[in-house]
């Protein structure tokens, strides 16, 4: 029964051979998953409807950053101290996958 499954899935099961960008594993969509599961006994007490919303807000950011290579507690720092004084129009700089901290874009500009 194994072998038979094995057969039919063959095709997958050898897919990283014509990809080398591929993973051999899902290690890291394990290890990903794996940071909510810990928490979902925790996040069962945060207080109120309104205190889940702000957590899973913020355990979104931090996965957005972490995505993109961003050290979290940079970016927080960073955009929360430029909020008011960046251009509205140009919000969308300070997204995770376009944010570059306060001291490279006074570089870039110069």
């Amino acid at each position: 029964m194994a072998l038979r499954y094995t057969k039919g899935q063959w095709s997958a099961l050898t897919r990283f051979l014509e990809d080398p960008s591929l993973p051999l594993d899902n290690n890291a969509a394990e290890r990903a998953l794996r940071v909510m599961a810990l928490g979902r006994k925790n996040y069962l007490f945060v207080g109120n409807d309104k205190a889940g919303q702000t957590l899973a807000g913020l355990a979104s950011l931090v996965a957005t950053c972490e995505a993109n290579g961003v050290n979290p507690e940079a970016y927080l720092a960073d955009v929360l101290m430029r909020l008011g004084s960046h251009p509205a129009a140009r919000l969308d700089e300070l997204l995770p996958h376009r944010w570059r901290p306060a001291s490279a874009s006074a570089l870039d500009s110069s």
